[in-house]
């Protein structure tokens, strides 16, 4: 089974927020996260997939969610260049 780790930003806020997980189903998640039964941070707002990165194993997908959860330059990176 493959996993990924994800990064979506926000299309219906002025402000630059993003989220990042990670999931076996990301078109499933994506659809979860936009019908407000997603993440609690992402309810009430309209999101875009910007970036995703395929893992052969659950624990490789955790570890990098972690990185790129705590890389706030990677982030801003990913966000400025999916606009």
């Amino acid at each position: 089974m493959s996993y990924f780790v994800y990064m979506i930003r926000c299309v219906s806020s002025i402000k630059k927020k993003t989220y990042v997980g990670y999931t076996s189903n990301l078109k499933k998640r994506i659809i979860l996260h936009n019908s407000n039964r997603g993440a609690k941070s992402t309810k009430g707002h309209k999101w875009k997939l910007i970036y995703k990165k395929k893992f052969s194993s659950k624990s490789e997908a955790m570890s990098y969610e972690y990185k790129l959860k705590h890389d706030r330059n990677k982030r801003m990176y990913i966000f400025n260049k999916s606009l």
